[in-house]
């Protein structure tokens, strides 16, 4: 494969594309409303009339607004019709051609979609993400001969360094400087992982993007490893994530064939091989070095850091993870040039990002939104406030991880530094909306309920620090608790944060002490307090 290999394949697939194309979503959430047979139905209503070498009918990923699905596109004129059922298939036909259709459409102009700035999420629901015909079809892959022909691989860190990108995994920790260690770290063998090991509840965000764009997250890690220098990679996703495994097996496979993975990558001495681990669904595997441990073939449980994977990882060999956003964000880093993403977002947090919008919204779904955009803003503007137009109480971000934040800091800017001054994090992108009869009391408990049963048990504090949590939280619940209780709870969640091996164990207390900060009363009001105290 070369360049002009590459042209030929997007001129042709632009030269054969029908004039109209109805893109019908078939990301794992419209599929389990009924989207593969709205597909079907299009399709032989459209053979029935004969235009089926007139119009294409695709499957394509997510569009974004999950809660209206099943969701189906038409191109090129842009309408989006939603709630979609097979029984609509003829009304939207006939709509190609200005006939009668009563099918609701989507209003683009609403904030949900006019807010929304897509870097990572603008190949979603616009590709089919089984064809690599598609991808190539919309620029993808001239990336990766640009850098394996014309940067050497310490101008391709530089350039991410100057972008500011920083991790989309959590931590926030700066891209750049991570694949600069990786890249400088000596060893036989280095390797690139694609942390996929998405494990919030309530979050879809690596879902939704290995299901729509697959190859995106492939080049990206092509580049990272150029970069770094390593010619082995591997994806670690989920295995309650079949769809997305599905597509990106398929996705290797085609980047294989083509000579854009593998050996001689664009004909050049450039190797690498991309390899897909499925994990059995433990949340700690999301931690890196529990991760590389599962890799292994070890059991999935932390070590104590340094070092760290940058400079021994999977088999002591330097090895660079990255989560499949940040991957997502590395073509159009070096598409358009750092200076480009530096423009998005605040001083100190770069470019946008993806959010799994969920819970008491009237928009769920899936968002992209500039870094530096309002709680205020996400909630109602985008998402619409509640269904039912009850007040919003809390936004959850940042899962197990994170914190509850009150509405009163909802002009609170979405940054790695501000959503941490208020006693959350930023995380993988879960979002989940909570109204006024929420019980804050009941979110602490369940979000200690899931690191209780997700510990690895290898540290103490975590191991038995999450049980007595749970016990103290459900002895509230039950109205069994003293007032001592309550600084009993606060000084296991220290005690905890403290001492926990890893980042699961110091995070689980978040949810417990930002509702104890913002709702105390909601807490004292089960021991009562306030009722026989006084206070």
């Amino acid at each position: 494969m070369d360049l002009h290999e590459l042209e030929a394949i997007a001129e042709r697939e632009q030269a054969q594309r029908p004039r109209l194309r109805i893109l019908c979503c078939a990301a794992a959430g419209c599929q389990a409303s009924g989207a593969l047979e709205i597909k079907r139905r299009l399709e032989l209503v459209l053979s029935a009339a004969g235009k089926l070498a007139e119009v294409e009918v695709a499957p394509v990923g997510c569009m974004g607004l999950c809660g209206h699905g099943p969701l189906v596109r038409i191109e090129p004129e842009g309408t989006v019709f939603e709630r979609v059922t097979p029984a609509d298939a003829e009304e939207i036909v006939s709509a190609l051609e200005q006939g009668p259709c009563n099918v609701l459409r989507c209003n683009l102009n609403h904030p949900f979609f006019t807010r929304q700035r897509p870097i990572v999420l603008r190949h979603c629901g616009r590709i089919n993400p089984e064809r690599i015909e598609d991808y190539i079809a919309v620029g993808g892959y001239r990336t990766l001969y640009t850098v394996i022909h014309e940067l050497t691989p310490a101008e391709v860190i530089q350039i991410i360094a100057r972008s500011g990108l920083r991790g989309r995994g959590g931590a926030g920790y700066p891209t750049g400087l991570k694949w600069a260690t990786v890249a400088k770290s000596p060893g036989e063998r280095k390797f690139v992982i694609c942390n996929a090991d998405e494990g919030d509840p309530g979050a879809f965000m690596d879902r939704s993007v290995l299901e729509s764009d697959p190859h995106l997250v492939l080049e990206g890690m092509a580049i990272a490893a150029y970069a770094v220098g390593a010619e082995q990679g591997f994806i670690y996703v989920r295995g309650e994530y079949p769809l997305a495994i599905e597509r990106l097996q398929k996705a290797i496979v085609q980047a294989r064939r083509l000579g854009l993975l593998g050996a001689q990558i664009f004909e050049s001495g450039f190797n690498f091989r991309v390899d897909i681990r499925v994990g059995a669904g433990a949340f700690v595997c999301g931690e890196e070095t529990a991760l590389i441990a599962s890799i292994e073939g070890r059991r999935g449980q932390p070590r104590p850091r340094p070092p760290y994977p940058a400079e021994k990882g999977l088999w002591g060999m330097p090895t660079l993870i990255n989560n499949v956003e940040t991957f997502a964000n590395v073509t159009a880093i070096i598409e358009n040039g750092p200076e480009w993403f530096r423009q998005i977002g605040t001083e100190k947090s770069k470019g946008t990002k993806v959010f799994a919008l969920t819970g008491k919204i009237r928009n769920t779904g899936l968002i992209e939104v500039p870094m530096g955009i309002t709680l205020r803003e996400i909630v109602y503007e985008i998402g619409d406030g509640t269904p039912d137009g009850t007040p919003v109480k809390a936004v959850q971000t940042g899962g197990p991880s994170g914190g509850c934040i009150p509405a009163e800091l909802f002009d609170t800017p979405v940054d790695y530094e501000s959503l941490a001054a208020v006693g959350s994090i930023m995380g993988s992108g879960g979002m989940v909306v909570m109204d006024e009869h929420t019980n804050m009391v009941d979110v602490a408990r369940f979000y200690i309920e899931f690191c209780k049963d997700e510990s690895c048990g290898k540290c103490i504090p975590c191991r038995v620090g999450t049980v007595q949590l749970f016990n103290l939280l459900t002895k509230l619940r039950n109205g069994q608790a003293q007032p001592r209780d309550l600084d009993t709870i606060e000084e296991l969640c220290e005690l905890m944060r403290e001492t926990s091996l890893c980042g699961l164990g110091q995070s689980a207390p978040n949810p417990v002490l930002s509702t104890l900060q913002y709702f105390r009363h909601e807490y004292e009001q089960l021991i009562g307090v306030e009722v026989d105290h006084g206070s």
